[in-house]
């Protein structure tokens, strides 16, 4: 397993200015610090993790519409962490697919592709997973659980 690299800024920037554009939204200056911090970013982040990275760049009443607006068109994935905090990041069409490995103690979520072979086996899981339930699976992601190195020291 690998932790995924983040993708190329310049093009990030040109991928969600064009899909903004479609949906007749502008990619304003506060929204692009947003994408960008999540670009960099390696996991998902919550409001006020992104706002402490972009402080004074951004006040958090504008960083909350931003994180709506993205997220409503499409460009930003929500999801929570275990204590119910809303976390961030690009949607897997800018980001690619990938799994989280989240820490239950100091809550740390890391991005990580498990590679292709460990991919099909778990799509296969999750296809069989939806069929036993009568639900026809569009996705999946995964979250692995566990105490991360830094909580074990």
């Amino acid at each position: 397993m690998t932790t995924m690299p983040g993708p190329v800024l310049g093009d990030l920037d040109a991928r969600v200015a064009q899909r903004l554009a479609t949906g007749g939204v502008r990619y304003t200056k506060g929204r692009r610090l947003v994408v960008r911090a999540l670009g960099r970013a390696g996991g998902p982040r919550s409001a006020a993790e992104l706002h402490g990275r972009l402080r004074p760049g951004i006040p958090l009443s504008s960083l909350y519409r931003t994180l709506t607006v993205l997220a409503d068109a499409g460009v930003l994935a929500r999801s929570h962490d275990g204590h119910g905090v809303a976390l961030f990041e690009l949607a897997e069409w800018l980001r690619g697919h990938h799994h989280h490995l989240v820490c239950v103690e100091c809550g740390r979520v890391e991005d990580v592709d498990v590679g292709d072979e460990h991919e099909r086996t778990l799509t296969g899981v999750v296809l069989a997973v939806g069929a036993a339930g009568d639900l026809e699976v569009t996705g999946h992601r995964i979250d692995i659980e566990g105490v991360c190195g830094a909580c074990r020291a």
